[in-house]
């Protein structure tokens, strides 16, 4: 298929399917927004996803995505066979190539062996069949992991033009043959200027001009609330799930250091994840049992609420793309403190809208929390306001949005 003939300006008429691992998911509320938002441009979106069909929801909006998204994985790997045999069939040529290509893939993303390459390859015409029935005239795919191969694969069977997303940390930290999905895309995008420095790391410079910054965004709705004043209580708050990689494990550390100085705090780690257990077992081991709560998973709505309740929001992180859950306490006007890793310093201002500090740090942690924990109301909401500033600046998903219509009519 070839690209689509409508105005770049308008980007309307253009039919796109989304294409994603896991589709609706908690931590991916900002793929929805995104395809909400490309949806009120006047683009049709096709939602595609290989499993999510079955998954916990506490948001009512993912629920409503739900319904609206097609599974290539429903009916398990023997759905797979006639779409495979199918396109094998109707066009061996291709087939071969797309075979070989897989083989290329699974030399040059060695992390998987080949066999994960071949099931690759069979959703891809699983993908590509679907797509050919729905009309989607182009394949959006979030992530550059296997969620990018699927839709490659299903361009070089013949199916429709792709693009990309790529968020980090974990496309940065692994072999995934970025070079070769970018090669054959009509463009990728990166959701920080980091992230296209990365992009331009793993591409011939040939490629540059097909790399673009799009930011995730925020509902205006979202921001656009009467402001509420920073409590009184001293209550910190850390969204997300509960994994090494997020540093919740430092920060009860952090926090057994502020309890033996006698420092007063409350932390809510908001989310749930692989390492509660251990989170848990820490908590106990520093005796901070009345004052470290985990919630388990939250609805956007009760997120927000917990940001609200809190002074501040503390990201300890050790590996980041640039995370909305920064965006979304900067855009209910609460301070943050986080590490200044990847993409975050390019939306967190050291002294204007919060601290950041070295990532592994346990000691510049418990400072950040002292000096937050510390601070007047007045401090805390000056930068509150200047973070709302900022965000609502860089991340409006209505304007971002236009950003990726704009790719899609171009084809580019």
């Amino acid at each position: 298929m070839g690209r689509v003939a409508v105005d770049p300006e308008e980007g309307l008429g253009v039919k796109v399917a989304y294409f994603i691992n896991q589709y609706p998911k908690v931590s991916h509320s900002f793929i929805r927004r995104e395809i909400l938002a490309l949806e009120r441009q006047g683009l049709a979106i096709d939602r595609i996803a290989l499993r999510g069909w079955d998954a916990a929801v506490p948001d009512a909006d993912d629920a409503r995505e739900r319904e609206r998204t097609h599974y290539l994985l429903r009916r398990g790997a023997l759905g797979l066979v006639v779409p495979t045999l199918r396109i094998a069939l109707g066009g061996p040529r291709r087939f071969i190539r797309a075979l070989r290509l897989a083989v290329r893939m699974s030399r040059l993303a060695p992390s998987r062996p080949l066999a994960f390459h071949l099931v690759y390859l069979a959703e891809a015409c699983a993908l590509t069949v679907l797509c050919r029935r729905l009309g989607s005239r182009h394949v959006h795919a979030h992530f550059g992991t296997n969620s990018t191969e699927v839709v490659m694969l299903a361009r070089a069977l013949g199916g429709a033009g792709y693009s990309f997303t790529v968020h980090g940390p974990e496309e940065f930290m692994e072999a995934m043959g970025l070079e070769e999905k970018i090669r054959r895309a009509e463009f990728a995008v990166a959701i920080s200027s980091y992230g296209r420095g990365q992009l331009y790391l793993r591409s011939p410079v040939e490629d540059w001009p097909k790399i673009h910054v799009v930011h995730c965004g925020l509902e205006r709705d979202f921001h656009e609330v009467v402001p509420i004043p920073v409590p009184d209580v001293p209550r910190l708050v850390c969204v997300g799930r509960l994994c090494e990689a997020k540093g919740q494990l430092l920060l009860v550390q952090a926090c057994g250091l502020l309890a033996a100085k006698q420092i007063p705090f409350e932390l809510v780690l908001a989310g749930d994840g692989p390492i509660r257990d251990r989170i848990e077992q820490s908590i106990d081991a520093c005796s901070l049992r009345g004052q470290v709560r985990i919630t388990g998973w939250l609805s956007g709505s009760q997120v927000r609420d917990e940001i609200l309740a809190a002074r501040a929001l503390v990201l300890p992180s050790f590996a980041e793309g640039l995370p909305v859950v920064l965006m979304e306490a900067m855009a209910l006007r609460r301070p943050v403190l986080t590490t200044f890793i990847a993409g975050i310093p390019e939306l967190v201002v050291h002294g204007q809208n919060g601290w950041l500090f070295p990532a592994g740090s346990i000691e510049m942690l418990e400072a950040a929390l002292a000096e937050c924990l510390s601070a007047p109301r007045e401090l805390l909401q000056a930068y509150g306001d200047a973070g709302h500033r900022r965000v609502t600046q860089r991340h409006d998903i209505d304007i971002e949005a236009r950003k990726l219509a704009q790719r899609f009519a171009a084809g580019r």
